[in-house]
């Protein structure tokens, strides 16, 4: 069954004569629309704007206790009886007169009182006849002409003011008239409106084909019927009504009323997760934006203030259960996207490339699921999404930390995998587009918070180790070779290494680029790491100055390719430039309070160098007594164990 029109704003009931009907109003048709998808379901509350120059209430003709009774004699019941039987609403003030002109005879006490009670009946049976006839207009008001439901409006209006002045004034005491006064017709009217909302609201809507629950097809047959009707009572009815009848808040307040009981009656029972979500939406968004604030109907239904669908203590509960439901949701998404793609992992399935590099969609995938999830709680309310985000980015953090384990199992199980490499360098290209989207998508802090880039830290690094334990292997009996010829050729040695390296580099050139360089700095701390393994075994010991010298000498070199190549391929770390010039100084200098101060200055640098890796360096110096090397050692007890590195670099290297 398809929607009814805004035309019939009040179903026929009994029908009260056959009054004019303006053909040119009842040839209008409203063409309909077929929605799809959520945003075309709601792009009736978009349609249109406001025009220029509407007319605004018709004001009263004036009050009739105002107004100059009719000029010479008042027409007979009879006559009046005539007139209205033929629609003719002008009859009204007649009527009001004669209904005066009996009271003013009832208080003058001229005639007997059966010859006012057979007045009376005259007039009240012209009222049942007028009554019958004013109704019957505004039962279906858009159906009629513009004059005579204008006069239909007045005549209501003149009956609700006749009302209030013979409350006013009192019934009069003695008098053989029954009281007529107070007639309602007002209350009728408003009555029927109400029974009009219920009939326009409450009609079944049609089945659709965007697959919507019979939930939703209820508030978008309502939401749209509102909208609609109330636009045509602002357009049509609001001028040509009274202003003190105020049409536009006897609709609006009928309706409101009507959607806030179908809407409480939904949400007593226990609804589905879109359900849930869809309700909230009306209430919170939908109907005080779109329908109450709507260009056309703004002006109006913000005088009336007609207040929330619902209470506010029933939507804290809703947006508990909604937000609850979402959770939820996100949870089992981001679990079935990581399983999926620990199962593509297993079966070996090679990675896409996008740009050159390894691609991997889950990073998309959760951040879609995110986003999607913040966005549905944004649309109901913005403060709403303030209090799912903070939920999901610690359910996002959750997922991280099962992400990281299962990459971590991946590793260690899949290792003769033809795709390893592959799937792992997908992995951690799939850090840069969880690091962005939490950092520009979610506005976290550039200085993101341990919870969430701890994992993707961890994964980054077993990803970089198990990429390189292949060169790292390849370099162990290269770094060897400097102790194996006690220093006797470290440029040929170092270049060797240095080779090697620039030949494995290609390999990890389908890593994004910020994690080439990344990886770079890996390789560049292990190259330092490993050439002061080298220099700490106590192997070389020499006492000849010159000796020294020249190793000096050679570490400086050395230390100079190790920098120049890391840094060419992309190595920011500088924090590395002094870890072996300093060692070579300490090693050159022969003044006991100059190594000092070398040594000092070293320590603050690299806060985890040791008294132990002191001792290692200073064994190669055989000329050094035993106080002098006690009395530089002790240089480090100041400092030893009061600070924390945040790179590690003498603590990753152990010494005897």
């Amino acid at each position: 069954m398809s929607e009814a029109s805004s035309e019939d704003l009040v179903p026929p009931l009994e029908a009260a004569g056959a009054p004019d009907r303006d053909k040119e109003e009842a040839l209008k048709k409203k063409k309909k629309k077929k929605s799809k998808g959520l945003a075309s379901m709601l792009s009736v509350f978009t349609k249109g704007r406001k025009k220029k120059g509407q007319p605004g209430s018709a004001e009263p003709e004036g009050h009739p206790g105002a107004q100059p009774e009719p000029s010479g004699p008042l027409p007979t019941a009879e006559e009046l009886k005539a007139e209205l039987e033929r629609g003719r609403l002008e009859a009204a003030r007649p009527l009001l007169a004669l209904e005066r002109e009996l009271a003013a005879a009832a208080a003058a006490g001229g005639e007997s009182a059966e010859e006012l009670v057979r007045r009376q009946s005259k007039v009240e049976a012209l009222y049942v006849l007028l009554r019958e006839q004013v109704l019957g207009v505004l039962r279906r008001p858009l159906d009629v002409a513009p004059e005579r439901l204008r006069q239909a409006l007045q005549v209501l209006a003149e009956q609700e003011r006749e009302d209030r002045r013979a409350a006013a004034a009192g019934a009069p005491g003695g008098s053989a008239l029954v009281a007529a006064r107070p007639r309602r017709w007002l209350q009728l009217w408003r009555r029927a409106v109400a029974q009009a909302a219920q009939e326009r609201l409450g009609a079944r809507p049609a089945a659709d084909a965007e697959g919507r629950s019979e939930a939703e097809r209820a508030f978008l047959h309502m939401g749209r019927t509102m909208k609609e009707d109330l636009e045509a009572v602002v357009e049509r009815l609001k001028p040509l009504s009274p202003a003190d009848l105020d049409v536009v808040a006897a609709y609006a307040e009928s309706y409101h009323e009507h959607f806030a009981a179908q809407l409480a009656a939904v949400a007593q029972f226990e609804l589905c997760e879109r359900d849930t979500y869809m309700l909230l939406l009306w209430v919170q968004n939908l109907y005080p934006n779109d329908i109450i604030n709507s260009p056309k109907l703004a002006g109006d239904l913000q005088r009336v203030q007609l207040g929330s669908l619902l209470p506010p203590r029933q939507i804290r509960l809703l947006e508990a259960t909604f937000l609850s439901n979402e959770v939820a949701s996100v949870k089992e998404l981001m679990a079935r996207a990581l399983e999926l793609e620990s199962q593509r992992w297993a079966r070996d399935v090679a990675p896409q490339r996008l740009d050159s590099h390894y691609h991997s969609e889950l990073a998309i995938d959760i951040i879609q699921i995110i986003s999607q999830g913040q966005a549905k709680a944004e649309s109901i309310t913005l403060d709403l999404g303030v209090q799912i985000k903070n939920v999901l980015l610690l359910e996002l953090a959750a997922f991280l930390r099962s992400y990281q384990r299962a990459f971590d199992e991946f590793l260690e199980r899949c290792k003769q995998l033809r795709n390893y490499r592959a799937n792992v360098m997908a992995n951690i290209n799939n850090c840069l587009s969880f690091r962005t989207a939490m950092e520009q998508k979610w506005q976290i802090l550039q200085d993101l918070p341990g919870h969430l880039m701890g994992p993707l830290s961890d994964l980054k690094s077993h990803g970089f180790d198990t990429l390189l334990q292949s060169l790292f292997g390849d370099l162990k009996p290269l770094f060897k070779r400097f102790t194996q010829t006690r220093w006797a050729a470290p440029a040929q040695t170092l270049g060797d290494i240095i080779s090697t390296v620039g030949e494995r580099l290609p390999e990890f050139s389908e890593l994004h680029d910020c994690f080439q360089k990344e990886l770079m700095e890996v390789v560049h701390l292990h190259l330092v790491k490993e050439y002061i393994i080298r220099l700490s075994k106590r192997s070389l010991v020499l006492k000849v100055v010159e000796q020294q010298r020249q190793l000096a000498e050679h570490i400086l070199a050395n230390a100079e390719v190790i920098q120049r190549f890391c840094t060419q391929n992309g190595s920011s770390a500088t924090w590395l430039h002094h870890a072996l010039p300093t060692l070579a100084e300490i090693i050159r200098l022969q003044d006991p309070s100059a190594i000092k101060i070398e040594v000092a200055t070293y320590a603050t640098r690299y806060p985890d160098f040791s008294k132990g890796h002191l001792s290692a360096i200073l064994a190669i110096k055989g000329n050094l007594s035993s106080n002098e090397v006690k009395s530089i050692r002790s240089i480090l007890d100041v400092s030893e164990g009061m600070q924390q590195s945040s790179k590690p670099l003498f603590s990753l290297i152990k010494v005897g």
